[in-house]
């Protein structure tokens, strides 16, 4: 399973769906990975969430992630935890894991990255890549220098988040990134499947070419 295509679910952005329905259209779309994000909810009824989120997903072969919360990831038998750098340091993370659990961690530069890799953790997403509104502490972008320093600094996946879109894919991908996350793009959209697929068709063209920019 690849990290070509993650989406991020959000109950703000997603026009009225639900965390579910915007999964379910991501991975028609083709997502790779679905990550549900909700800085609202509490445990309980987050946990009630990535249990139904965790059964579409699974249910059409793409992997499952939960933002931040690695109890709720566990419980609700994902497939692993997104965390971030003020959250559960990694190495903690991987001492009380599954062997196979993802640990996915934000950075915002290459020192932070192999630090996470160091730690354990599976890949690692530049946060935020370009300017974004979709995260409103999410600080400026930090281009694609900084991807490019990223990529050369660890060896495991890479995503891009933060400010991706469709003029910008290609550019991001021949900096190294082996992947993008999207919020907006995707389930921001009217059409989400067909936001899906055209993203995802982006990223698959910007591999076959020539990823030195």
């Amino acid at each position: 399973m690849g990290y070509d295509l993650y989406v991020i679910t959000d109950a703000g952005i997603g026009r009225g769906r639900s965390h579910p329905e915007q999964a379910s259209l991501a991975v028609e779309g083709g997502a790779d990975v679905v990550q549900l994000r909700d800085k609202a909810l509490a445990p309980r009824d987050l946990l009630a969430t990535a249990r139904e989120v965790r059964r579409v997903v699974h249910a059409a072969g793409a992997l499952f992630i939960v933002n931040d919360h690695l109890e709720v990831a566990l419980a609700a038998g994902a497939d692993g935890v997104h965390l971030g750098q003020g959250d559960l340091p990694v190495g903690a993370a991987r001492s009380i894991v599954p062997s196979d659990f993802i640990l996915g961690v934000s950075v915002g530069n290459a020192a932070e990255a192999a630090l996470a890799v160091e730690g354990g953790a599976d890949y690692v997403a530049l946060s935020p890549t370009f300017a974004t509104g979709s995260k409103a502490d999410a600080g400026p972008g930090r281009g694609l220098d900084t991807l490019r320093a990223v990529r050369a600094a660890v060896p495991a996946p890479l995503i891009a988040i933060g400010g991706i879109g469709p003029a910008n894919v290609g550019e991001v991908v021949r900096a190294g990134a082996d992947g993008i996350a999207v919020i907006s793009a995707v389930v921001g959209q009217e059409d989400p499947v067909g936001a899906a697929r055209r993203m995802k068709a982006l990223v698959v063209a910007a591999k076959g070419g020539d990823r030195r920019c």
